[in-house]
């Protein structure tokens, strides 16, 4: 079983190149990060753009631990204390800035397909107030005209589940029948296919893009370095 990766991972791999003598190799697989990353850090390419973290301090990795990595190069690092997880249980739905302005398309999707749904359901579901949800149904809202109803699973505003259990509860309230409940249900796992299909392609481009920009980096740093060292030379 894999095992899990720090709390901050970028700032703990800070911390561990400036004050451990840990191969990039056993930083990058104990942080999870890409080993060109860990490199980059070392570089003095990407270690200021982080406040390193001190995995001793917070417990996930003891000094006897990273002296037997600090001994065998081939050592795996292994967590002392994972870091603990916390979970929202109160309080509205956070949403990343990045996607708060998808919400009104997503609002827009629910009322057009599935009037059977509350406004208190909404608000729960994607995080928004119900006058916002009642400015977009009356066409009130201030920006109205760039709103186009867009499923918020695509949007990433909520899950496939949330919103399948939601529709289920929704459904039963409204009195649906069984026959178009199972329609609803059908509709939904197609839908959730087509977006598991589009989720794997833009993880996927994402990915490349990132590995592109990390070569790219460190090919910019070597540049600059073989320039630098010919013009001492020179």
């Amino acid at each position: 079983m894999t095992q899990p990766t720090p709390l901050m991972p970028h700032a703990t791999a800070s911390w561990l190149v400036d004050n451990t003598a840990l191969s990039f190799e056993q930083i990058a697989e104990f942080c999870g990060l890409h080993m060109l990353e860990v490199q980059a850090m070392a570089d003095d390419l990407a270690s200021s753009k982080y406040t390193g973290r001190d995995p001793l301090r917070s417990g996930e990795l003891t000094q006897a631990e990273i002296e037997k990595g600090q001994a065998d190069p081939n050592y795996r690092l292994k967590m002392f204390k994972a870091p603990v997880t916390v979970s929202r249980t109160k309080g509205p739905r956070y949403t990343p800035v990045s996607k708060r302005q998808d919400k009104p398309d997503g609002i827009a999707w629910i009322l057009r397909h599935h009037p059977e749904i509350s406004d208190a359901q909404i608000g729960k579901l994607i995080g928004t107030t119900r006058n916002t949800i009642a400015a977009i149904r009356d066409r009130s809202h201030w920006n109205i005209q760039n709103i186009n109803p867009k499923d918020p699973v695509t949007l990433g505003l909520c899950s496939q589940r949330e919103l399948d259990a939601l529709v289920a509860k929704a459904a039963k309230r409204a009195g649906i029948s069984e026959d178009e409940e199972a329609n609803v249900q059908r509709l939904g796992s197609d839908r959730e296919a087509l977006i598991e299909e589009l989720r794997a392609e833009r993880e996927a481009a994402a990915k490349a893009a990132n590995e592109a920009a990390q070569e790219a980096e460190v090919a910019a740093w070597l540049a600059a370095k073989r320039a630098a060292e010919a013009e001492e030379q020179g």
